[in-house]
């Protein structure tokens, strides 16, 4: 299959980008550049991590630890480059993003071979997370509405009061590596669409995708220094945390890396919304249809190799004899999905990120195995002859498990489904909501009031009906609940356009004025009375 030009990846990696399909074709690897005041540059560091792919362990690059003195320049290059941007129209503003969602679908197989290559979900999948990036792009194109302030007029004779809402500065977004291109859409097009400026911090795992979506919004108009990229692990993180310039940080990622993230940076007076993990249940009536209920727990179960916090891991069967019902239908759903590259034709499920989440998933599957609930279908072990190298988990369907299971307790992300059973509605939302995290779930019922009650009693911020992954359009926001976020206002949405702006409320009053009358609203109060 001919291969892509990579005119992208050229400029942020420094060698021509091949399509996933090409990728055995590779030799060498390159590395990644930072972006520092709309410059792409080497970094003079010492210390490099290798970006592996996933199906194959071949290196695919190098990513840098970004140093001090380039992580310094990075804030400087955003705070330099911030007057300018927050003077800039709204509407000249937005017509960068106009142009960026155009130079997006542009480079989509580019993008989404990136993806594929570097995080190992099929070709499919990755077109859906550059995607889901792409809408939250235009949603920003169109962000004034949500920049509006309010205003009352004549609040005392004469005097007006009103609010406006001001970019907060330089911000920060701190990527995970299972979404290498929505994250990265989903953080910097609202926090500069609302005239902030930003250092981004893509996954050392995967930066591929978040560097071409950089160097596109330098070609769709993006000033230097509105948007820089910087490389690295723990040591950057912090850097962004303790730096007193940044005044915002969003985060997406592991628990322990969000609640690290809020304590941190809030601590250093920061804003922070910090999304973390998920165990997110489906709750199947009785009543629910049959196929489109197996379908669709097949797909969020085992779909990008279970690797999202919106998958659904925990399927929750309602009365006697429903998980008996839909066992079968599952089993063979499971065993008839393919495992493999996510570049080749076919495949439905790619590899874990590493050998290390690999080992993990595995370990927590043999653990309910030992509590005693019966492995259905066993992915572990799985082969995949053309790449015996990757970290391959198939399909895996536990049933018999309970809540004090260790494999029900911990979300796995990986491609595992377990299956719990309860007496009722009832006891069903008893069990969601006693689960610590509440980022989505989903019920599956053809009775309009058992979906009414499970919409309006459960403890989760974002609910499917008949939806198996209820991830919002950008017009709402993205709402975990509970476990599953830190802070007060939440990314996508009104509430993502509040959390990079701050309101300031003016008193105004220009009427004519006798030197003789009083304050308005002081008559009588102190040294405010007139003699």
């Amino acid at each position: 299959m001919q291969a892509l030009t990579g005119r992208v990846a050229q400029r942020c990696l420094g060698a021509s980008f091949l399509s996933g399909q090409s990728i055995r074709a590779m030799s060498g690897a390159t590395d990644v550049k930072l972006l520092i005041g709309g410059e792409f540059v080497s970094s003079k560091t010492d210390t490099w991590q290798d970006v592996v792919c996933p199906a194959t362990q071949e290196v695919v690059s190098r990513v840098p630890e970004t140093t001090p003195a380039e992580f310094q320049a990075a804030v400087d290059a955003a705070k330099a480059a911030f007057p300018a941007w927050r003077a800039t129209a709204v509407p000249t503003r937005a017509r960068v993003f106009l142009k960026l969602q155009q130079l997006i679908r542009e480079n989509m197989e580019e993008l989404a071979a990136s993806v594929t290559r570097e995080q190992g979900k099929t070709l499919a999948d990755a077109r859906g997370d550059v995607f889901r990036g792409l809408e939250v792009v235009e949603y920003a194109a169109g962000i004034g509405p949500d920049m509006m302030g309010e205003m009352l007029e004549n609040v005392s004779t004469g005097i007006d009061t009103y609010s406006i809402r001001q970019p907060l500065g330089v911000t920060a977004g701190i990527c995970p590596f299972n979404f290498p291109a929505m994250i990265p859409l989903w953080m910097f097009p609202m926090a500069l669409a609302t005239g902030n400026t930003m250092v981004l911090k893509p996954s050392e795992k995967d930066p591929g995708a978040a560097m071409m979506l950089a160097d596109l919004a330098q070609q769709a108009g993006l000033p230097k220094g509105v948007l820089n990229v910087v490389h690295g692990a723990h040591g950057t993180v912090n850097a962004i945390l303790d730096h007193p310039d940044i005044k915002a940080v969003a985060f997406v990622g592991s628990d322990a890396g969000g609640e690290h993230v809020y304590a941190r940076g809030c601590g250093a007076g920061k804003r922070v919304q910090a999304n973390m993990g998920a165990k997110n249940h489906a709750v199947v009536m009785p009543d629910a249809n049959f196929e489109a209920t197996v379908a669709a727990l097949t797909g969020a179960a085992f779909g990008a190799a279970g690797q999202r916090c919106m998958a659904i891991s925990a399927a929750v069967f309602v009365g006697r004899g429903t998980l008996e019902r839909y066992a079968p239908a599952l089993e063979a759903k499971a065993r008839g999905l393919r495992v493999g590259a996510g570049w080749e034709a076919g495949v439905d499920v790619g590899p874990l990120i590493t050998p290390a989440a690999r080992a993990r998933a595995e370990r927590l599957v043999a653990s309910g195995e030992a509590a005693g609930a019966r492995v259905l279908v066993d992915g572990r072990g799985v082969q995949v002859p053309a790449h015996p190298r990757g970290n391959w988990l198939g399909p895996t369907l536990l049933t018999g498990v309970t809540p004090d299971m260790e494999c029900y307790r911990e979300e796995i992300f990986g491609p595992v489904l377990v299956c719990l059973e309860v007496d009722s509605l009832e006891a069903a939302l008893d069990l969601v909501n006693a689960n610590p995290h509440g980022n989505g779930t989903a019920v599956f019922t053809s009775h309009g009031a058992t979906a009414r009650k499970f919409q309006s009693e459960v403890d989760v911020g974002m609910v499917g009906v008949n939806i198996p992954i209820p991830v919002p359009l950008p017009y709402f926001s993205f709402t975990g609940w509970r476990g599953s976020f830190r802070g007060d206002l939440q990314m996508m949405g009104k509430m993502g356009a509040q959390f990079f702006t701050r309101t300031k409320t003016v008193t105004a009053s220009w009427r004519d004025h006798d030197p003789n009358d009083a304050i308005p609203g002081l008559a009588g109060v102190g040294a405010s009375t007139p003699a």
